[in-house]
């Protein structure tokens, strides 16, 4: 079953303007709730420490509703403030103390919840799932759940909709635990401490590539909306967040964001992912330093460098394809002689060849392609070649894209292979559907391997 992610992002639809805190009506610039905000010159957001949510990263603070919320302070002017809490139970705890203006923290649009709280617009769609361990409790229907242990985290949209299953299936029983989160849990059941979970589709689809046995067994709603949740009173935050969300669907925040967090995640092959975990800590010790001293030498971040390999190689230095290309890095014998590559088939050779091609490559792009797109692109321009990559970024400028972000260039690179589009071009055909592949990989791969070195 292919998991129901993001089918509809743009949840938030309509024509409006992004208006400044100062520049609201005289009625919202009264509102107590703006008000306290902009006299404090911070907004206060509830959230938890989560891949899909807040997180820090190698550079910093960091996660898709980090970033929305981050956007959403400057259009008002002031700063975001973080409060970070353990669980979704926390959060909603936090809330309803007053400890935020708002709870921005993946949290779902229910019934349960609108009589406590209000909500901004919805902004990305999700489909609760029952996941299993493959090899495990596999139920077949609904009727079936009674007949498996199955474990939430409290207070969250899953407690809520199995109250409503238990209506059709009264002997149905679970455990809502506040101490863990929705993350926790996953790890449980792949450990087989747990036959099954609940969890929200974006957070399945994150947590299968650290842990690949998780099974996707059947949806348990249609799809819901994830909402920014305020208190009661917020009067005048709510509509200023109407009018901003508003405007998301032109300036394409929404769908940046969506490519940066999810774009990568949509690819998914359990016997894949399963062998590259084990390849991280049976093969990966003995090239590590090559690729942490090319990352060093070339500006690269080694887990990048490493992550690109194994996508051309599997990190094998012996590796050869039908078109010529061999070694760790896949180097044409051309390429290979530009870089003063001599044994495309020494590791060592190999890696650092392939680092300086690839930061040759991302210096070669124009100034105004910022990361982390110029690395995206910089890679793609590895798959296929500069000036393929070149011939999109005008193809992409015709057709009124943004070739400097890498969500709007992927969408115009396969049309390279379409005759009515690559005719007119300096380098003609490509199979420009390879490339954007090609890149999800790689950032798959990434991210994998950082959470492999992490734990």
């Amino acid at each position: 079953m292919r998991p129901a992610i993001f089918s509809n992002l743009r949840l938030a639809l309509g024509l409006g303007l992004s208006l400044s805190l100062s520049a609201c009506s005289s009625e919202e610039a009264a509102s107590p709730d703006l008000e306290a905000i902009s006299d404090r010159g911070e907004l206060l957001v509830i959230t938890r420490n989560a891949p899909t949510t807040y997180y820090y990263g190698r550079d910093g603070e960091v996660g898709f509703e980090y970033e929305l919320v981050s956007a959403f302070a400057e259009h008002l002017g002031v700063s975001p403030r973080f409060v970070i809490r353990d669980s979704v139970d926390d959060v909603i705890n936090a809330l309803e103390a007053g400890e935020g203006d708002l709870a921005a923290a993946g949290l779902t649009r229910t019934a349960g919840r609108e009589g406590r709280f209000a909500f901004g617009p919805g902004y990305l769609a999700v489909q609760q799932q029952l996941v299993c361990r493959r090899g495990g409790a596999n139920p077949g229907s609904i009727e079936d759940l009674a007949d498996v242990q199955i474990m939430v985290t409290a207070s969250s949209s899953y407690v809520e909709r199995l109250e409503e299953l238990r209506t059709e299936v009264p002997d149905l029983t679970w455990e809502a635990r506040p101490d863990l989160t929705t993350e926790q849990i996953l790890e449980l059941v792949w450990k087989r401490e747990v036959d099954c979970a609940v969890a929200d589709s974006n957070i399945v689809a994150i947590n299968r590539r650290y842990f690949p046995e998780l099974q996707v067994i059947m949806p348990l709603t249609e799809e819901e909306s994830l909402a920014w949740m305020l208190p009661p009173d917020s009067r005048g935050l709510r509509r200023e967040l109407e009018r901003w969300f508003a405007g998301l669907d032109d300036n394409g925040l929404l769908s940046t964001l969506q490519g940066r967090y999810y774009g990568h995640v949509d690819i998914f092959d359990y016997v894949d992912v399963a062998r590259y975990r084990r390849r991280i800590h049976s093969r990966l010790p003995r090239f590590r330093p090559l690729f942490e001293e090319a990352a060093e030498t070339h500006g690269l971040d080694w887990t990048l460098l490493a992550a690109q390999a194994y996508q051309e190689s599997h990190w094998d230095p012996s590796a050869r394809s039908p078109t010529g290309v061999r070694g760790m890095m896949m180097l044409t014998l051309r390429t290979a002689g530009d870089l003063g590559v001599d044994n495309r088939l020494d590791p060592a050779q190999s890696i650092h060849g392939g680092a300086r091609y690839l930061a040759d490559l991302r210096n070669r792009l124009p100034d105004s392609v910022e990361e982390p797109d110029r690395t995206w692109i910089a890679l793609a321009a590895y798959n296929i070649g500069m000036g393929h990559v070149f011939d999109a970024r005008g193809l992409a400028r015709d057709l009124g894209r943004d070739p400097d972000n890498w969500v709007e260039f992927r969408e115009v690179l396969p049309l390279l292979a379409q005759p009515r589009y690559h005719r007119n071009l300096r380098f003609g055909y490509a199979r420009g559907s390879e490339p954007v592949e090609y890149v999800r990989r790689i950032r798959n791969y990434r991210e994998i391997l950082i959470r492999e070195l992490d734990d």
